[in-house]
């Protein structure tokens, strides 16, 4: 009976190996050279792939093989794997093909845009300068719209992607995609949106008092009052971020300063190597290219890619620590596990290394080693920049919120007043003033909801997860983290053990106890009243 499993395993780890090897490349062409006809190539791949997990005979075969008795903990483990990839490509070929097409060429119309403001046009760096260093408020207030504009131009084809996954869904018996989605990524709906509505209470008297406190520090910039402040005095689009006061903006530490110098060396400190990934990868900005960042496992064989678009300052120290931590975690899976397990347990796993690492900018520990600050000045740094962090995770959170109640409202009525809806959930969970007019779809500006749909949960799930083993790190092994133990126990405990446990039971094997908010809570929710 176990050389039949062997057997059905062996071949379909060798024809997922294929398959996704043309799809990675494909899809990193078309991020990085915004070609047509590679994000054509990237929909061609994502369909064979998804029908090679489409066929009715291998779920059945899949569930026959998980119900043997005597199967090892990795057969049953791959077993799983693809019994829930495949209840959700149980489509017709048709549907499968259409679905990736739309995503493709939308993901092209992304790329592609840049929109213009007075006959200049603006990247997403160059918005994200504006907004962070210029006092002009109209010019503000413009590249903010412009910043916008996108979401009009993709909207309708969006909404059309949204209703066309429901349809796909339903045929699989679920509501939605929403729903859908949730159930196959190992995440109870129900428990998430509890752990999140309670972190809105728990953090609710901090969040308050530090963004009232930001909002009087911009207005005061301004030279406006605090009710007067709009989505355009922040420093991103979309609240994202906190505003760096002057003594917590660290970018002109960053001036002729080497970013993947400073990667190299945060990383060697605990004895992972990642400089042998920059020769592939895609790091600095020019036309055409996808703005953003991300990183990419190409083969599961060491072909590890980061896409970024490098500055000097700190935005994108950060970023490149966050996707580097991605990169760590796909390079040093045992290449020895069948293919299927050479990969993170679970998105908020990777999600969870890479913003343990991005935080590291901020850290007075990682300023002192690796930027030589001196001791003054960090003493100096250390309490505004313990508060930027809190005001950063709470800013961070409820953005996470914010998008993941909204997506789920998108998929559960997509023909309901949704810009209103919107802004309604920006007001409430951000308590961020919405503009004069909110008839705009500017919530679909945001990429996520067509590149990586019912993805954003896991962003913050990510955050619960570094924030326990930050806490597990510093209290068991090093207070200082940047260590060889510390690399030794993400090496082995967390990366080299690629998919082969389930998300929960890897932080509880690591840690001792499984997905616990409170570490969080504690870090980031707390505020000093004196």
């Amino acid at each position: 009976m176990s050389k039949n499993v062997q057997t059905f395993l062996q071949k379909f780890n060798d024809q997922i190996q294929l398959l996704m090897r043309d799809g990675a490349e494909a899809s990193w062409m078309a991020q990085t050279t915004g070609d047509p006809k590679w994000a054509a190539k990237q929909s061609e791949a994502r369909t064979k792939l998804s029908l090679l997990f489409s066929k009715k005979e291998t779920y059945e075969e899949t569930k026959n093989y998980l119900e043997y008795e005597n199967l090892t903990d990795i057969e049953k483990r791959q077993l799983e794997i693809i019994l829930d990839r495949i209840k959700g490509n149980l489509l017709p070929e048709e549907v499968l093909a259409d679905l990736s097409k739309r995503s493709s060429d939308l993901n092209l119309m992304f790329n592609s845009y840049i929109p213009e403001v007075e006959g200049k046009k603006y990247s997403a760096n160059e918005i994200r300068n504006v907004l962070i260093n210029s006092t002009d408020q109209e010019l503000r207030k413009k590249v903010w719209y412009a910043s916008k504009e996108v979401g009009k131009i993709v909207e309708k084809d969006l909404l059309e992607l949204v209703k066309k996954r429901n349809e796909a869904a339903r045929l699989l018996g679920y509501e939605n995609h929403y729903q859908m989605s949730f159930a196959l990524q190992d995440l109870d709906q129900q428990e998430v949106f509890s752990i999140f509505n309670d972190l809105i209470t728990q953090s609710d008297s901090a969040y308050r008092s530090m963004k009232k406190e930001l909002d009087e520090r911009l207005a005061d910039k301004f030279g406006i009052t605090p009710s007067e402040i709009r989505p355009w005095h922040y420093v991103d689009p979309f609240f994202q971020e906190a505003p760096p006061s002057e003594k917590t903006n660290l970018d002109s530490f960053y001036k002729g300063k080497d970013i993947l110098q400073k990667t190299t060396d945060t990383f060697l400190s605990m004895g992972i190597e990642i400089s042998d990934l920059y020769e592939k990868s895609d790091l600095y900005p020019r036309e055409k290219k996808n703005p953003t960042a991300f990183c990419t496992d190409m083969d599961r064989e060491g072909d590890v890619r980061v896409l970024c678009n490098l500055e000097e300052n700190s935005y994108w120290m950060e970023t490149n620590l966050h996707e580097f931590g991605h990169a760590a975690y796909f390079k040093y899976i045992d290449r020895e596990l069948p293919f299927i397990l050479r990969a993170p347990s679970h998105i908020l796993t990777t999600e969870a290394i890479a913003m343990l690492f991005g935080k590291m900018g901020k850290d007075p520990r990682w300023l002192r080693q690796f930027l030589n600050i001196n001791e003054e000045t960090i003493q100096e740094l250390s309490p505004e920049l313990e508060k930027f962090q809190k005001l950063s995770m709470l800013i961070a959170g409820r953005w996470i919120i914010t998008f993941v109640y909204f997506e789920k409202e998108l998929y559960e009525n997509p023909d309901q007043d949704l810009n209103t809806l919107w802004w309604d959930i920006v007001s409430r969970v951000q308590l961020v003033t919405p503009p004069d007019s909110t008839d705009q779809p500017d919530w679909a500006a945001k990429i996520h909801f067509t590149l990586a749909p019912v993805y954003y949960q896991n962003y913050l799930l990510g955050e619960l997860m570094a924030a326990q083993l930050q806490r597990y790190i510093e209290n068991t092994i090093s207070p200082d983290i940047f260590t060889k133990a510390t690399g030794d126990m993400l090496i082995n405990q967390y990366f080299k053990t690629g998919a082969l446990y389930k998300w929960n039971e890897k932080i509880s094997k690591i840690t001792g106890e499984k997905l616990n908010p409170s570490h969080f809570c504690e870090l980031y929710c707390q505020i000093d009243e004196k």
